[in-house]
């Protein structure tokens, strides 16, 4: 059987090229628009929660949110509770933004399941949950968590989508 992580990988990878050509001319890279739309929809998480939120390493989680601070999308600011936590919050610019992110993300959806039946666009959504909801339940675990040893000896069951 093909690896199912090729196929999953292949079509993020398309549809960064096609966020890419939408994007052209814009200072926003099609790897950025997630945080758009995370930040959008909460402002004022910590850059902590958005890295557990969009599954994406804290430390590139700060290397893009200073990229899209500097072009003028994203403000960050201490937590006046606690000085340790930096809060995050979109611009004015993302708000701008937004709806043609949620456009071009909503034609690469239709441009991808045109040809899918009703019937087959539940079926595909259905098993994407299940897939999203284990690979998530493993990605926002807690670091000490260790579900890998008890999946070993118990197989486990497989989030919410910032979008």
């Amino acid at each position: 059987m093909p690896s199912l992580m090729r196929y999953i990988n292949i079509i993020g990878r398309c549809g960064n090229i096609w966020r890419g050509d939408k994007l052209k001319g814009s200072d926003l890279g099609p790897g950025k628009t997630v945080y758009i739309l995370a930040l959008c929809h909460t402002p004022g998480v910590s850059q902590e929660q958005l890295a557990r939120r969009i599954c994406i390493d804290k430390s590139n989680v700060t290397r893009h949110l200073t990229a899209l601070e500097k072009c003028g999308y994203v403000e960050r600011r201490q937590s006046e509770e606690d000085r340790r936590v930096t809060l995050v919050y979109p611009t004015e610019k993302a708000y701008d933004i937004l709806p043609y992110i949620r456009e071009i993300t909503r034609e690469w959806n239709q441009y991808l399941t045109e040809d899918f039946t009703e019937e087959e666009l539940t079926q595909l959504y259905t098993l994407l949950d299940r897939l999203y909801d284990k690979a998530t339940t493993y990605a926002r675990r807690e670091p000490e968590d260790d579900p890998a040893d008890q999946a070993f000896a118990h197989p486990g069951k497989g989030g919410d989508n910032p979008q």
